[in-house]
């Protein structure tokens, strides 16, 4: 599994964006997805996660009814779609594969793509 995050940028609150993750392996459909995300001198965060087969999808209370994340197998790739972006949500924004628990603690994710930058501006 080798994670590609895109997607990420400026846009100012009430806005939109759409994070993409893609995958370069060809064992994707096999692991449950996640995204973290990481504020300036904050502790990493779950923030949504979706299982292999799309069927079952995970939020956290802070972006429940904002956020949706999907995925399409046949492309190797998850996406977060943000609606309503507040300037609380800016953060790095990592994706995460696993084959554990996708509600649980980060250290279940097994791999990790490089972040992408959120900024939210009031």
């Amino acid at each position: 599994v080798q994670l590609q995050a895109s997607g990420g940028g400026v846009v100012q609150a009430g806005g939109s964006l759409r994070l993409s993750c893609a995958d370069s392996g060809r064992t994707f459909s096999r692991y449950d997805m996640g995204w973290f995300r990481q504020a300036p001198g904050k502790e990493r965060e779950f923030v949504a996660a979706i299982s292999w087969s799309g069927g079952s999808t995970y939020y956290a209370d802070s972006v429940k009814g904002r956020f949706t994340i999907s995925r399409d197998n046949a492309k190797n790739t998850v996406y977060l779609l943000m609606n309503s972006l507040k300037p609380e949500d800016t953060a790095v924004y990592h994706c995460a594969a696993t084959l554990g628990d996708p509600q649980g603690s980060d250290q279940l994710y097994n791999y990790w793509g490089q972040g992408t930058h959120v900024t939210v501006s009031s």
